[in-house]
């Protein structure tokens, strides 16, 4: 089980900061068992961390809703619910859409640039991967991260994009639960080339149908997966 050690983070940053990295990390990734509990003890010989910077790093995971506080319990990795999927995907359809529809009203130049760069790395890096689920190379998912926030980076309101950002993470552990029992490979490339298009076209409608569609998939796919995996388990 892979997962980032205190060796592993940025040793100029705080060490709150860097138990918050360390544990994000690997709660997006999976490395947790959803739902599972989050023992301090556990926690603490797994990371080099003292207990004060976890506790606090895992009280900023609540506040973003990939973990689950309870006074009495401690603390667990928030589950995976169709609830949730729904919640998340209900919130991205009204958030990100809007957001998208802003930025390609406000953007510049330099945000065009930002988006084809953006684009063009993913794009470089999808090339060189096997068959296998991209979602799971950590390389592919924070390129893949940078394209779809490029394409927000211009929206005027900062809150806007900041909980388009954490609600694009709490949308990740479901995008690799998906590609762990996926049973057909799927590539994205030819769908955020069409989206890019549009945005650079200033095409705001086409543009946010196309955004509102991915969306919409990941959902789709998330559920299916969710759903065979409950039938197996049964």
């Amino acid at each position: 089980m892979t997962t980032t050690t205190a060796q592993g983070a940025d040793a100029g940053a705080p060490l709150t900061e860097q138990a918050f990295r360390s544990l994000r990390h690997d709660v997006l990734a999976g490395t947790f068992v959803p739902g599972g509990k989050l023992k301090l003890d556990e926690l603490q010989r797994h990371y080099g961390y003292s207990s004060s910077p976890l506790r606090e790093a895992l009280s900023r995971l609540a506040q973003e809703g990939l973990v689950r506080a309870d006074e009495r319990r401690g603390f667990r990795v928030a589950a995976l619910s169709l609830d949730d999927l729904n919640d998340i995907t209900h919130m991205r359809l009204m958030l990100d859409v809007e957001a998208l529809r802003g930025s390609i009203a406000a953007g510049d130049d330099a945000w065009e640039a930002a988006i084809v760069a953006a684009f063009h790395r993913l794009e470089k890096v999808e090339s060189r991967l096997s068959d296998g689920p991209q979602v799971l190379d950590e390389e592919w998912s924070e390129l893949h991260r940078a394209f779809h926030l490029s394409l927000l980076d211009a929206c005027p309101s900062e809150r806007q994009r900041r909980f388009s950002a954490s609600l694009f993470d709490q949308a990740e552990r479901y995008r690799r639960f998906t590609a762990r029992h996926r049973q057909v490979s799927r590539r994205k490339s030819a769908e955020h080339r069409r989206l890019m298009d549009a945005v650079l076209r200033r095409d705001a409608d086409t543009a946010c149908a196309l955004l509102a569609e991915h969306i919409r998939s990941t959902q789709r796919n998330a559920e299916v997966a969710m759903r065979a995996n409950a039938r197996a388990v049964n």
